[in-house]
């Protein structure tokens, strides 16, 4: 069902404090919390003895009381302490989960802890740059399986209908896809050319008249998206175009984390490369791009419960061939990954 070996976001970093807390991940209840240092700290929420979950213990310096019968861990899952004297039972330990904050995310490894490696946390150029703006969301609860939302990012022809008052335009309906597989994810895309621009953009880019315009949607496995977003003077753009002074770029950086098979935690933020410290424009883009999710929220939610109660088959479209490729491959991943965890178990 999942991808282990991966790194997912489990939170905002802002919303990891030094409390217990506990979060979902692919079907797992993780108790989370900061130490002394302003380390987070993820272990399994449920201690060994009668599996009351740690996040209802309490904090005791670094380390964490199941509220229960006081069984006490710590950072590393050991227990170090319990009651009744005597030696402690060598099961009486949680699991640790490797844990690593970049992008103001906590990423949290659901695998063999000994192949986790920070260094394969999505790259993301221009971050930290001050050229750049930035617009942040929350994190949405999406009531659907997180794939639907993957098939979502993959797919730019559901802007003409699920978006009409924002990134919509007629060209969006119709215009050819280009699907192109890489090491890593899928990319759809496609170049429109001469075309209003859509009117959520018409408010951001810094020329009059018609664009040519580019829908880069990228999806990288587990479930990390980049939908770029290019608008350039009309006649200027194109795979072979030669980009205007003005181009506006939007790179949107869009993380799904499966809470389990029919819940996704949703996180997600945005790069500009115009006006980087206009606060009033990251406000009004972060306020109208929720806005559109909300409204794809709204229409993958019916498709969960389509799918899940349909009497007859689905069928699919040619629109739909990056969809199809990503979750092929990724099921093929998941299906490589279970059978060398079973050959390690044998």
């Amino acid at each position: 069902m999942f991808l282990k070996n991966a790194w997912y976001v489990a939170a905002w970093s802002h919303e990891i404090d030094a409390s217990l807390k506990q979060v979902v991940v692919l079907g797992e209840k993780i108790c989370v919390f900061r130490n002394s240092q302003g380390e987070v700290i993820a272990l399994e929420d449920a201690c060994p003895h009668r599996k009351l979950p740690l996040s209802k213990g309490r904090i005791k310096g670094d380390n964490v009381e199941c509220g229960y019968h006081g069984l006490t861990f710590d950072c590393a899952g050991q227990c170090v302490w319990a009651p009744g004297g005597g030696r402690i039972p060598s099961a009486a330990k949680v699991r640790p989960y490797p844990i690593h904050e970049k992008y103001g995310l906590v990423w949290i490894w659901m695998g063999n802890a000994a192949i986790a490696d920070a260094d394969d946390i999505i790259d993301i150029p221009n971050f930290d740059s001050p050229d750049w703006g930035i617009n942040s969301g929350d994190a949405m609860e999406l009531a659907c399986n997180y794939l639907l939302m993957c098939d979502n990012l993959l797919d730019p022809t559901h802007v003409a209908w699920v978006h009409e008052g924002s990134f919509a335009q007629a060209a969006t309906k119709d215009t050819p896809l280009k699907v192109t597989r890489t090491d890593n994810g899928v990319i759809v895309h496609r170049w429109m050319m001469n075309v209003e621009p859509a009117p959520f953009y018409k408010k951001i880019v810094e020329f009059e008249g018609n664009c040519d315009r580019l829908q880069h949607y990228e999806v990288r496995y587990p479930a990390h998206a980049l939908i770029r977003a290019v608008f350039t003077p009309a006649g200027t753009g194109g795979p072979d175009g030669t980009l205007d002074e003005r181009t506006f770029v939007m790179d949107s950086y869009n993380f799904m984390t499966p809470v389990n098979e029919r819940e996704t935690r949703y996180y997600w933020f945005q790069l500009r490369n115009v006006r980087p410290q206009d606060a009033e424009l990251s406000k009004m883009m972060a306020h109208d791009v929720r806005n559109a999710f909300s409204e794809d929220k709204a229409v993958l939610e019916e498709v969960q419960v389509g799918m899940t109660h349909k009497t007859s088959p689905h069928i699919d479209l040619s629109i739909d061939a990056g969809q199809l490729r990503f979750r092929r491959q990724l099921e093929a991943m998941i299906a490589e990954e279970q059978m060398v965890d079973e050959k390690m178990r044998a």
